[in-house]
């Protein structure tokens, strides 16, 4: 079995993508390697964002393996949070301050359309490629659901009743952003390297 490093030592993301992997890959990440800095991220976009910190997690490992970077892109904020929302509200990347803040600014406003989008970057074989998702959906007024994380407890996809939050993470895993992306890099790697 094929090991990747994903660059992250959030339990959740990494929870969302070894059960999309499967039994194709072994997904391990920075926990797996004892990395306690915080990555890299100096960019104003969310591929230079996910490049950095795959070269960054491959330099120190010298695997192959792969980043993400997300953002909630609000309508009605300009696109913001987008690439700043996991410090939204300021750099201790706390999501219950982080959603207070946007539910304030869309406080008076109609428009309440917004994006997750990811892209991930992988490394591979010291080669870069780069993969994306996206799932529109609204921002709700109050906070809805246990699970997940960041701004999910807010977030109603297009076409569904509950919040990211509300989901359990196989359904998640079938219409995130996250997933998205991350199926994108599977079909690829598969085709790549069996």
């Amino acid at each position: 079995m094929k090991s990747l490093v994903f660059a992250t030592k959030n339990r959740y993301k990494t929870s969302e993508i070894r059960s999309l992997a499967g039994l194709s890959f072994n997904i391990l990440d920075l926990t797996d390697f004892d990395i306690v800095e915080d990555l890299p991220e100096s960019h104003e976009t969310l591929e230079e964002n996910a490049l950095e910190k795959a070269q960054y997690v491959h330099k120190i490992t010298a695997m192959n393996g792969f980043a993400d970077d997300s953002g909630l892109e609000i309508d009605a904020l300009g696109g913001r949070p987008g690439v700043y929302s996991a410090r939204y509200s300021g750099p201790g990347n706390d999501s219950t301050a982080n959603i207070a803040k946007v539910l304030e600014e869309l406080e008076h406003k109609q428009n309440r359309k917004a994006r997750f989008r990811t892209v991930i970057a992988l490394i591979l074989d010291g080669k870069s490629f780069l993969f994306e998702g996206a799932v529109e959906g609204t921002i709700l007024l109050k906070p809805r659901g246990r699970d997940g994380f960041g701004y999910d407890p807010v977030f109603q996809p297009i076409g569904h009743s509950q919040t990211f939050a509300e989901m359990s993470l196989s359904d998640k895993n079938k219409i995130s952003h996250r997933a998205i992306a991350f199926r994108k890099m599977v079909q690829f790697l598969k085709k790549r390297i069996g």
